[in-house]
């Protein structure tokens, strides 16, 4: 029975599912720009054709690692198709299309912000299907957007790149 097709990833050895339809793009790990004012869980700044894209490292943001391991050069950086926002994670594994009745939902209350909501089996794993939408609270979100903006302003001192000739 065909479902609904979801990317199951890698976060700290957790398995977790975010739905296709959500995902822009999947990246190898790129060159981050962390400027000194990141920290905490933003892994730093994916200039995605001029735009600064922030990079959320899930493992961090979710308490499952404290940073170590952000050197590993094998990790992906998933694209949110709605917002701009990157989510590092340790591997893009593989997109399985799961049936909603495989869906077991999740009470909100069980996980920070709900964005747990719902879990399935897959390979003898419990693989928890996360909410684009909730990972980040309202709070994070809007401080993401100002870290990316005051990104983009400075990126804009520098003029455009068309305006800019070799001498």
């Amino acid at each position: 029975m065909a479902g609904a097709a979801h990317l199951i990833v890698d976060v700290a050895g957790t398995p977790c599912a975010l739905p296709q339809a959500e995902i822009r793009e999947i990246l190898p790990l790129p060159r981050l720009h962390a400027p000194p004012t990141v920290g905490g869980p933003v892994a730093g700044l994916l200039n995605l054709g001029g735009e600064p894209v922030p990079v959320v490292d899930l493992a961090v943001l979710f308490g499952l690692r404290d940073g170590a391991g952000a050197e590993d050069p094998y990790r992906h950086v998933v694209l949110a198709r709605s917002r701009a926002l990157g989510l590092l994670v340790d591997r893009a594994l593989d997109v399985v299309a799961v049936a909603s009745e495989a869906m077991k939902p999740v009470e909100p209350a069980r996980s920070l912000n709900g964005c747990v909501v719902a879990e399935f089996a897959h390979d003898q794993n419990l693989v928890h299907r996360l909410s684009l939408d909730r990972i980040l609270t309202l709070e994070e979100q809007a401080r993401l957007d100002a870290f990316a903006a005051a990104a983009q302003e400075r990126l804009a001192r520098f003029g455009a790149p068309e305006a800019v000739r070799p001498a």
